[in-house]
C-alpha cells in the first residue's frame, strides 16, 4: 500500500466559494454605496453588514445600528459520479444560504402605529433584492473563479422569522437566498515512481530490415 506522499494542507473548494460569495457582497455593497453617493441618493440605503457562518447574526443589530444583516453559510454538496473522475476531479454541486436580516422597530406615524414586523419584513426583503442582483449579475456568472466555478443559480427565495424572543416590539425578520453552485473539487495525486529507463536505437540493415537495440537499467 503506498501512502498519500504529499500534506493535506488546502482548503476544499466548497470554503473558497463560500468565501468568494461573502466577498463579492462586501466588495459590491461599497462599490454600490459610492454610486449612491454620486446619483445622489442616501448611500445608507445601500449599506449592509455581511458575515460567514454565523449562529446568531441578528444579535449585530441595536437601536443605534439598524444596518441590514446578511449571513452566507454552507449547508450541503452532492457529487455527480457522470461529470467526474475517480483519481483527480469531482464535479461538485453546493447550496449555499444567504440569509438577509432586517430590523424594525414599532413607530407611530400620526394616524396610528406602524408594527416593527412589517418594516423588519420591507427591510429583509429589500436586502434580498440587492443580495440576489449582485450575485446574479453578469458580472459574476462564474464568481470571478472561472476555470473553477460551473455556474450559479439562484434556487429560490423563502421568507422566515428567526427565533428572538421578547424584545418589546423590536422585529428581526428574514430572507433566505438558496444559491447553487456548480464546481470542480481536486484531490491529491498520485506520483509515480521511475522504475527503469530504456534506451531505444532503432536502426536498418542493408535489406532495409528495422533493427532495434534496446538497453535497460532496472532499479528495484
Amino acid at each position: 500500500m503506498t501512502t498519500i506522499q504529499t500534506l493535506i494542507n488546502k482548503r476544499d473548494n466548497v470554503e473558497v466559494v463560500r468565501d468568494q460569495i461573502g466577498a463579492i457582497l462586501a466588495l459590491e455593497v461599497q462599490s454600490q454605496m459610492a454610486l449612491a453617493a454620486l446619483a445622489a441618493e442616501n448611500p445608507a440605503d445601500w449599506d449592509l453588514k455581511v458575515f460567514l457562518e454565523r449562529v446568531n447574526p441578528w444579535g449585530e443589530f441595536s437601536e443605534s445600528d439598524t444596518t441590514p444583516v446578511v449571513n452566507v453559510f454552507w449547508e450541503a454538496s452532492t457529487f455527480d459520479p457522470s461529470a467526474s473522475n475517480v483519481v483527480m476531479r469531482q464535479k461538485t454541486s453546493a447550496i449555499f444560504n444567504v440569509d438577509c436580516y432586517g430590523y424594525g422597530v414599532a413607530a407611530a406615524d400620526g394616524t396610528g402605529q406602524i408594527p416593527g414586523d412589517e418594516l423588519a419584513a420591507a427591510e429583509a426583503m429589500r436586502t434580498a433584492r440587492l443580495v440576489r442582483n449582485i450575485l446574479m449579475s453578469a458580472n459574476y456568472a462564474y464568481l470571478d473563479m472561472r476555470g473553477v466555478v460551473w455556474k450559479r443559480f439562484v434556487r429560490g427565495i423563502n421568507g422566515f422569522q428567526p427565533q428572538q424572543g421578547d424584545l418589546n416590539g423590536v422585529q428581526v425578520m428574514a430572507c433566505r437566498l438558496l444559491l447553487e453552485v456548480e464546481f470542480s473539487e481536486f484531490s491529491p495525486q498520485y506520483d509515480g515512481v521511475e522504475l527503469e529507463n530504456v534506451l531505444i536505437e532503432f536502426e536498418r540493415s542493408s535489406d532495409n530490415q528495422v533493427i532495434i537495440q534496446a538497453e535497460y537499467d532496472y532499479t528495484p
